[in-house]
């Protein structure tokens, strides 16, 4: 043969794909091989080529070659019409460059490869028909784990769990099946039992239950609590993996993702910022450092991640959400098309949702916001997906909706202090159920002395209701714990409320000093000034002083009270 197939592989395995691709097509256009007298050789060089043409990225040309090369494999020569039998394909004999009818490729190989084109497409519908042409018998670990994800993306989860448990009775350490097997609700001992445990050559099984492997089954459970939202238990674990595998990063981000999702903000930033000091390449869940980091007064952190996060891959759906985020102070419409941007790349990406979700709610569309949150939820419930439907169906004056999603959350969540005040918020938005409200505060504050937020709701509760005294009073315990703007802005408008105007400015001024951008602040300091000259400030001024107030402060809920 004039062109060597050989070389395409060996250039194929030296990562110089273009070179690759060029020498295949020489291969499948040489007058040696004839598709009509040679169409399984011809079969066997269109996958050659189509092969290059994957490791270039060019998925359609890819899949038109990869499907050529199946309907020449299917193609009975003229030949075979007059050969004898014996001329038939038969057992696994090797094949010749002449022979005809004897192919080396595998037609199930070949469709999975043009499923994992039309997966790199995002195109799962056209990746699943091919998926499916492969019969169950014949499927190695890799095209399990395909159908795994295909059938989920699709919402056929009974036949995900299937595909998945598939995977790990082939191997126990394919993490994205075990993960996946959790947030589909397996529990984990059915997901350990799962583990191979048959005897390799040497007499041990692969995988026991002895102290060798017990970290693998401590994952497993920790992935199974954060799935059920049982993130103390979950935290737990992942603790007690880290004394065995310090400075692992995985479970560093883990800790920092559950944190985040949990409102320990503090905590997950520490846990982020020790993550990229051991690894300062690191993409995974640095979308969530990001909204974290947005919360704070300096932004220069902020540019920082996303200016590397564009140097180490910018095709990422984490560096889009990133993005997102910084263009959020700037403009909102060209954020929430990294948002989307974010989506596109990965259907599955959580805080693609949750930013997008955010964004039509600070952009005035509620309804939207609704689909979005929902999305978000439908693939992981947590605490930010239902602070976001709160919010929006009270946005849109739907309390009933708003109360359901809030109690959706405190059974999903029953220890979790913001799921109690995320309930208390409902009620605290007309006047007939404030005494509910109370009640559901003081409750997120005994499970949760600390929680600033609830603290902060249960003040502005007793503000409205006359009780200044047991608005500072409550305040003024969070004052030697928090270094926090929202906290001396809130008390700076009680203190103003009450005529204690030196008061009023000396929490003011302090919240200026810890976050000089915040907005509620400034407007709170030219306000008092007016007072302390006498003059009477206008109403609306007060009302837009609030919202901006509730918002810069992170209380997303109380501007809603």
């Amino acid at each position: 043969m004039d062109v060597p197939k050989d070389q395409i592989t060996t250039l194929l395995d030296h990562g110089l794909h273009n070179s690759a691709q060029i020498l295949g097509c020489f291969l499948v256009s040489s007058s040696a091989v004839n598709a009509e007298t040679n169409p399984h050789v011809k079969a066997e060089n269109l996958v050659v080529l189509g092969d290059a043409l994957f490791r270039e990225r060019e998925y359609r040309r890819a899949i038109h070659t990869y499907k050529q090369a199946l309907q020449h494999y299917k193609i009975i020569p003229k030949q075979t019409t007059t050969s004898s039998r014996s001329s038939l394909p038969t057992s696994n004999r090797s094949s010749s460059p002449n022979s005809f009818n004897i192919s080396a490729i595998n037609e199930n190989e070949v469709k999975f490869k043009i499923a994992s084109c039309h997966c790199a497409l995002s195109e799962n519908k056209a990746a699943l028909i091919e998926m499916e042409g492969i019969p169950s018998k014949a499927r190695n670990l890799q095209m399990n784990l395909l159908m795994g994800k295909l059938y989920r993306n699709s919402r056929h989860n009974r036949a995900a769990i299937s595909c998945y448990k598939e995977c790990l009775r082939h191997c126990p350490y394919v993490f994205e099946a075990l993960t996946a097997l959790a947030e589909l609700g397996a529990a984990a001992k059915d997901i350990i039992s799962l583990f191979p445990q048959t005897p390799n050559r040497s007499g041990r099984p692969p995988f026991d239950h002895f102290d060798s492997s017990r970290w693998l089954q401590r994952y497993v459970e920790a992935q199974c609590c954060i799935a059920s939202n049982d993130y103390k238990g979950g935290l737990e674990l992942f603790t007690e993996l880290l004394q065995r595998f310090p400075n692992n990063i995985h479970i560093i981000l883990e800790v920092a993702k559950v944190e985040a999702i949990t409102g320990r903000n503090d905590d997950a930033i520490m846990s982020f910022e020790k993550a990229r000091s051991i690894d300062p390449y690191i993409v995974t869940y640095m979308d969530e450092y990001a909204m974290l980091l947005k919360t704070k007064p300096d932004h220069s952190k902020l540019n920082k991640l996303v200016h590397d996060l564009l140097t180490i891959d910018p095709t990422r759906p984490e560096v889009f959400v990133a993005l997102c985020v910084l263009w959020e102070m700037k403009d909102e419409r060209g954020a929430l098309s990294y948002a989307e941007k974010s989506i596109r790349i990965d259907e599955r990406h959580i805080p693609g949702y949750i930013m997008k979700g955010n964004l039509f709610l600070s952009m005035n569309r509620p309804e939207a916001a609704v689909i979005a949150f929902r999305g978000a939820q439908e693939l992981r419930p947590d605490l930010r997906s239902y602070q976001g439907l709160v919010r929006s169906y009270l946005a849109l004056s739907k309390t009933k909706e708003a109360l359901y999603a809030a109690r959706e959350a405190m059974k999903a969540m029953p220890q979790s202090a913001k799921a109690l005040k995320l309930v208390g918020d409902v009620h605290a938005s007309n006047s007939g159920g404030r005494e509910k409200a109370k009640k559901f505060y003081e409750s997120a504050l005994r499970l949760e002395p600390g929680y600033l937020g609830a603290a902060l709701a249960l003040a502005e509760l007793h503000v409205i209701e006359g009780r200044n005294g047991d608005a500072v009073s409550l305040l003024e315990r969070y004052l030697k714990d928090w270094a926090d703007d929202s906290l001396h802005v809130k008390l700076a408008q009680v203190f103003a409320a009450t005529n204690m105007l030196q008061e009023a400015l000396l929490h003011y001024q302090a919240a200026l000093r810890i976050n000089p951008q915040n907005e509620a602040a400034k407007k709170g300091l030219e306000r008092l000034e007016k007072q302390m000259k006498g003059v009477d400030p206008d109403a609306p001024e007060d009302d837009d002083e609030n919202e901006v107030e509730d918002a810069d402060g992170d209380q997303e809920e109380t501007e809603l009270l």
